[in-house]
């Protein structure tokens, strides 16, 4: 019997034998309902056979899916399967040019070619892809032209829109392209998508390229103005100019404030049977106290409407000595039921406001470990203003309140959160776990790290808590009435006190989530407060009475979550832009942290002035949330892009703001001086002045100038504090001349700290900064010719010359490339060739010598320690894989665990590699320069010296370059290879090329520099 015919084929790139007939072969093969469009030849093994004439069958196509970031790319990947080839664009992949270097050639020569915008071309843009992004741009062409078909898959909003809009117009593909949308990276959500695409949302698109032109003419054209009038490197944003107003006018507020005190009277009761209970005393002679808001804040004395009484202090504690021990009867006892709602579930400013509240993280931390969870597919998408959820999610919410609290925690019909944010953006869903069944916080603890993870318990007890039935109880508020004994003997004052108390009879959602709060159990005790079951008409005793003094306080200032929250009311902004808005305004020195309050600079207050005075709508409120709904008409087809851009920038049809002509017309008008002159309200008479240069913020009163602190806040300026930094020495004062040189000597106080100089010149001949030992005012010119003697040469050992100097941080000792710290400033003068030699015999730190111990160590849960330790710049924190330094203001005295961990995932880097350096042999000319003239001759290394050389090291390995290297490549795997041909043949960066590899950044250097081991051991032939 004859066997069946065989077949070979070839299927996605593999060669198959089978001996089936072709079709059976095919079925084998190629997993059923996947689509078919290529086509592959099939021939019998036997020559002879009829059927060995080539045949022609479909073969399985190839689908290309482009998303954002990597880490998106390889979740999707895992729900996609074979024929979908998933590749991320690494975000944008082009933009509006962001210097000249990036204008191509042929619109160089444009006058709008800066701008990046033809404005008398409807504000056509020039986009450019970006130099690090050209390599990356040239693999996705070249896998769309091997592609059968395109799915743009980047994030539903007008961002993630433009995004897709932008691969498409730069890739050109030529085959079908399809636009892929969803909120959670799950199978079922991204199958679900994959069947339902849609096309390239062009209103969305429009809307976004408006407000990146709007963001590039104000940023473009009213910065210059900032740079010209107030300061250098300064900019102005649509948003981030009116943050930075919220900021300032807060700080006017707190500048203007008085305070003023007032006291009242904290009553312990006791009742009958032995119950007490705190009170407090709200009047006296039927004549209301005074409390806070009765006092005028810009006066601190009381409002005329206010008709209250005010305690001294001695009235105060006369009241308390007269009411202690005295009977006091309940003339009133109100009690009342109250029910308190869920909160709804988090969109993108609540999360950011709660995650700086109860985990104390940035807004930028916090979105990026939201960034992290969505993309790993455990959140829903975390840029949105809406508070609705699915029905899949609302039943995956109320089937773990019944699992974990029991059916009467349950709200009996399921609660539906609809509104939206004021002027919100497109209808996504809110903030919640992925997925149509929720894993708990503890069910990740060994998948999540410590932020996301932290994150994550917030978001799921939120989501979980929204569907839980209301808390209920009863509050119970008492009036109660006495008098109090009188120290004349007389008849005492009738008093009348106050007591609140509130019982929490069912706790409902509050088991969950208490907002403001870690601990929802610990809150729920905060929150009661219960008072014994007075009545009407009982009498109770003052056991103890204690005066309390108050004081008004100014309003707060804003941290990030408040100033989000003001934001978002006001409807400024964008779920997408609040955390790069607060990055931006603490990036550019618009205003610093202390604690959680974001303090606004001297800048800050000049650059609104200008805005203000000049240019009032760029900086007001409603006028920026108008623009908002504009944007939102763009995204609605309601309104067009190009009309509103001319009305904006032009004022075409005398409509809109008509920026570049009023521009024009202000520059002249703009009084720099003016501007950069700040009110102080409490150095008004004083004649002291606050303006700001171009080196930052200074005192002036009459020819005396003084530089303002760095990190004194506006508002703690007063006349007394300006007194003294007035009296400070300042300005030059001339102690000499140096009879050596016959150069004059002269001592200043710089910005950086006080110091002396040689010679009259411009830059002067030599200048050497004050020991902290030393006082500016008595400085005399013997020690400041002492000062300038440094840097000093001790001495020439092992064939180097010794060098004693005084660096940024401190004393110190120089051999060539070696060095070592004295421990005291005045070392430099005294120190000896032979204890610097015994100084550098003593291995560095981290090279044998003993480190001291950490000045603290914070502990967390779900991470590693993090550890405060004193290193040669000054203290810094590490876990082990990153360290920070801490920066001014900054100490173990006001370091908190939450601002330790905030700090180092801010700020934290991998610390550099030390490369080695072969030691040179002949002395650096630098020094030599530097050095006294007096103290040019050195002495050459004594036999002694030479004897205690170390012993010649064995030769070193032999060095090879690529062309060398290269022929070894078939040593390493396949991702090896394309890692260092990455690197060491086009030159890119480790940081570049490892997302493009699927590698985190850290794995990827380590694999570089196994390969470049590799390869040299192959190379010698090891």
């Amino acid at each position: 019997m004859q066997a069946p015919d065989a077949v070979a084929c070839a299927w996605n790139g593999l060669s198959i034998f089978c001996v089936l007939p072709p079709e059976a072969c095919l079925e084998a093969v190629l997993p059923s309902g996947l689509p078919f469009k290529r086509q592959v030849t099939l021939r019998s093994t036997d020559p002879t056979d009829p059927q060995s004439a080539p045949g022609v069958l479909p073969l399985m196509s190839k689908t290309l899916v482009i998303v954002e970031s990597p880490a998106k790319a390889r979740t999707i990947e895992k729900y996609l399967g074979k024929g979908y080839a998933v590749e991320s664009s690494i975000g944008h992949i082009r933009d509006l040019p962001k210097s000249a270097a990036d204008i191509p050639e042929k619109y160089k020569g444009l006058a709008w070619a800066r701008l990046g915008l033809d404005i008398e071309n409807d504000f056509q843009p020039l986009y450019v892809v970006s130099p690090e992004k050209r390599q990356h741009v040239a693999k996705l062409r070249k896998m769309a032209a091997e592609a059968d078909e395109i799915i743009l898959a980047t994030d539903d909003d007008r961002e993630g829109e433009s995004i897709a809009w932008h691969l498409f117009q730069e890739l050109k593909p030529k085959v079908p392209v399809k636009r892929m949308v969803f909120h959670e990276i799950t199978k079922e959500a991204i199958q679900a998508a994959i069947a339902s695409p849609r096309q390239i949302d062009t209103n969305l698109v429009e809307a976004q390229e408006a407000r990146r032109a709007l963001d590039r003419l104000y940023g473009y054209e009213v910065s210059p103005v900032l740079w010209k009038k107030v300061a250098p490197k300064l900019s102005a944003g649509r948003v981030q100019s009116v943050a930075t107003r919220m900021l300032v006018e807060r700080e006017r507020e707190r500048m203007r404030f008085v305070s003023a005190p007032w006291w009242d009277l904290l009553i312990t009761g006791r009742t009958a049977e032995d119950a007490t209970f705190p009170a407090r005393l709200t009047d006296v002679a039927a004549q209301k106290l005074a409390l806070g808001k009765d006092f005028d804040s810009l006066t601190g004395k009381l409002k005329p409407e206010a008709k209250v009484r005010t305690l001294s202090e001695a009235e105060a504690r006369a009241l308390a000595d007269g009411l202690t021990g005295q009977p006091l009867t309940v003339t009133s006892a109100e009690e009342k039921p109250f029910t308190q709602r869920p909160y709804p579930p988090f969109i993108t400013s609540t999360l950011q406001q709660e995650g700086s509240r109860k985990l104390g993280f940035a807004a930028t931390r916090t979105m990026r470990a939201a960034q992290r969870l969505y993309e790993g597919g455990y959140i829903t998408y975390m840029r949105t203003d809406s508070t609705n959820l699915s029905v899949e999610a609302v039943t995956a919410a109320r089937t773990q309140v019944s699992q974990m609290y029991g059916q009467p925690y349950l709200s009996p019909q399921p609660r539906v959160y609809a509104k939206k944010a004021k002027n919100a953006q497109e209808a996504h869903e809110a903030i919640r776990p992925a997925g149509s069944s929720f894993r708990t916080p503890d069910s990740l603890r060994g998948e999540l790290s410590g932020d996301e993870w932290r994150l994550y318990d917030l978001i799921w007890k939120r989501t979980v808590a929204c569907q839980m039935a209301d808390a209920r109880g009863r509050s119970l508020r008492v009036r109660l009435g006495g008098k109090a004994r009188s120290s004349s003997g007389g008849a005492g004052e009738e008093v009348g006190l106050s007591a609140s108390g509130r019982t929490i009879d069912f706790p409902g959602f509050l088991r969950a989530y208490v907002e403001g709060s870690d601990d929802p159990s610990a809150a729920l005790e905060d929150r009661e407060t219960p008072l014994p079951p007075l009545k009407q008409g009982e009498r109770v005793t003052a056991e103890t009475v204690k005066p309390e003094g108050h004081e008004t306080q100014p309003p707060a200032r804003y941290t990030e979550a408040s100033l989000v929250q003001n934001m978002e009311g006001a409807g400024i902004g964008r779920p997408s832009t609040y955390a790069s808005i607060l990055g931006t305004i603490q990036d550019r020195g618009y205003a610093t942290k202390k604690g959680q309050a974001l303090v606004p600079s001297w800048t800050a207050f000049a650059t609104s002035a200008l805005l203000e005075h000049h240019f009032g709508n760029l900086v007001d409120y409603d006028f920026t949330a108008k623009m908002e709904e504009d944007l939102d008409d763009i995204a609605g087809g309601r309104a067009k892009r190009v009309p509103y851009l001319q009305r904006f920038y032009l004022g075409v049809g005398g409509e809109g703001m008509a920026l570049r002509p009023l521009i024009d017309r202000q520059m002249a008008e703009i009084d720099a001086r003016s501007i950069a002159t700040i009110a102080v309200p409490r150095l008004e008479g004083s004649g002291i002045e606050v303006r700001v240069g171009r080196y930052g913020a200074y005192m002036q009163r009459g020819e005396d100038k003084a530089n303002l602190p760095e990190g004194l806040a506006p508002d703690e300026l007063n006349l007394e504090m300006a007194e003294e930094i007035l009296s400070r020495p300042s300005g030059d004062r001339p102690l000499g001349i140096d009879e050596a040189s016959g150069h004059p000597v002269v001592a200043r106080a710089g910005r950086y700290g006080p110091y002396v100089t040689l010679g009259a010149e411009n830059p002067p001949i030599r200048t050497a900064s004050l020991f902290p030992t030393d006082d500016l005012a008595t400085l005399t010119l013997s020690r400041a010719l002492k000062l300038l003697s440094l840097p000093r040469l001790v001495g020439t050992s092992e064939g180097e010359e010794v060098w004693a100097l005084n660096g940024k941080y401190g004393p110190y000792l120089k051999r060539a490339n070696d060095s070592r710290s004295l421990t005291a400033h005045e070392e430099l003068f005294t120190v000896t060739l032979a204890e610097a030699e015994a100084l550098f015999l003593q291995p560095r730190f981290g090279k044998g010598r003993s480190p001291t111990p950490p000045l603290s160590t914070y502990k967390y849960e779900g991470r590693a320690d993090i550890v405060l330790k004193s290193g040669r710049f000054g203290p810094y924190l590490t876990d082990g894989e990153r360290n920070a330094t801490l920066r001014k203001g900054e100490s173990e005295d006001n370091l908190t665990a939450e601002r330790a961990l905030e700090i180092l995932e801010e700020r934290g880097k991998e610390p550099k590699a030390k490369a080695g350096k072969p030691r040179k042999a002949a002395a650096k000319a630098g020094a030599a320069k530097k050095a006294p003239a007096k103290k040019t001759a050195t002495k050459a290394p004594n036999s002694k010296t030479a004897a205690r050389k170390a012993p010649a090291k064995a030769p070193a390995k032999p060095t090879f370059t690529w062309a060398q290297l290269k022929p070894h490549l078939k040593v390493l795997s396949a991702q090896e290879q394309q890692l260092v041909t990455a690197t060491r043949e086009l030159g890119r960066k480790v940081d570049d090329v490892a997302p493009e590899l699927g590698l985190d950044v850290k794995k990827a250097k380590g694999m570089a520099l196994q390969a470049s081991k590799k390869l040299n051991q192959a190379a010698r032939g090891e």
